[in-house]
């Protein structure tokens, strides 16, 4: 009956269903990243230099040249393609009798690299030509400053944001839930110790201990992931905590111990089930906050490493073009990361709501 008047209540706010909504497709676009994005070479990495910084709806020509195989070695969901060919963006092409001549994209109209035929894996006829070695590629979103499509790599960049999240909040939750259930139930010298360390972690500014962490830990993927956890637990553990002193004291745990109950089935059936609510609302920010923290390690450079595409990162990348007259750049990976963690607040924040028993 309560699961029904909460899906009522969640259906009548709008907020609420666009955030979930929107938070649902970035999750699909994230898991078939490689299925979706234009560039889906591993991390979108194919680099351009000669058409770097180009704006969205860029067009050009490209010049296929295979590299061994030519069978494509293609990742299901986390690995993408391996990258099996050269591109060459060209702006104009003669065919000879030993091979063929292009014109390289931004050079001068007079310069043609010849290119001969043993490299094509093709007979050399025009349409045979056009057909296998020549290309139009289109960039949405416009190229970034080494020549990559910027649309791929927002893309397969919101892997990063979404995974931390997941995982950050997960582990907040293991420690949190953990250490907060243990101080408010049993009390005593180890309620002592557990807030001892509450009021430690809470005293050093987050950022300040996930730079720490990641330093000790070392720059990377997953170090990102477990220094954000290791410092968003804290929260988690004080409302455990005080709700677990004050549920203990009802009738109903004080029956429970009554009937001779084990403490460990107190706390899993009876005392945890009834935290769910706040627990669901305090992830959701501290999936925002997760996103933001690792935006922040990745623009100072140890969060993510090149060259896997993080949002943080892009903008790092770019932040001066806000000044050269390319901001779209920077505001790109920007607004992704703004319209996320503004999904996060909204849906937390509306939760908050919907769940309050009061309402």
């Amino acid at each position: 009956m309560r699961g029904g008047i909460v899906y009522k209540k969640f259906l009548k706010d709008l907020w609420a269903f666009f955030s979930i909504t929107y938070i649902f497709i970035l999750v699909l676009v994230a898991v078939f990243a490689y299925q979706i994005a234009p560039d889906s070479t591993s991390n979108a990495n194919q680099m351009h230099l000669s058409i770097h910084s180009k704006p969205p709806g860029f067009k050009t020509d490209m010049l296929i040249l295979p590299i061994g195989n030519q069978s494509s070695q293609k990742g299901f969901f986390f690995k993408g393609e391996v990258n099996n060919r050269t591109e060459i963006p060209i702006q104009d092409y003669k065919l000879a009798s030993a091979g063929v001549s292009v014109q390289p994209y931004g050079s001068p109209e007079d310069y043609y690299e010849f290119i001969e035929e043993s490299k094509l894996h093709s007979p050399l006829s025009k349409s045979s030509f056009q057909s296998h070695h020549l290309e139009e590629k289109t960039f949405i979103l416009g190229t970034d400053k080494y020549g990559r499509d910027l649309l791929s790599r927002l893309i397969v960049g919101s892997r990063i944001s979404l995974s931390i999240g997941f995982i950050a909040v997960f582990i907040s939750l293991f420690i949190g839930v953990t250490l907060g259930s243990l101080a408010g139930f049993f009390g005593g010298y180890l309620d002592k110790v557990i807030v001892w360390l509450i009021n430690v972690f809470w005293s050093i500014p987050t950022l300040l201990m996930v730079i720490a962490i990641t330093l000790a830990l070392g720059r990377g993927f997953w170090q990102v992931f477990i220094a954000v956890g290791l410092t968003m637990w804290v929260e988690v553990a004080r409302v455990v905590r005080g709700q677990f002193l004050t549920l203990k004291e009802k009738t109903f745990i004080q029956a429970a111990h009554t009937l001779g109950y084990g403490q460990a089935r107190i706390i899993w059936n009876h005392l945890l089930p009834l935290l769910v609510p706040p627990l669901i609302v305090i992830s959701a920010a501290n999936f925002a906050s997760a996103i933001l923290i690792e935006s922040g390690l990745s623009f100072l450079g140890i969060g993510a490493q090149p060259p896997v595409p993080s949002w943080g990162g892009m903008v790092k990348d770019h932040f001066r073009y806000l000044l050269l007259g390319k901001p779209y750049l920077t505001l790109l990976p920007g607004l992704a990361i703004m319209s996320l963690v503004l999904a996060f607040m909204t849906l937390g924040n509306s939760l908050r709501d919907i769940l309050d028993v009061k309402h």
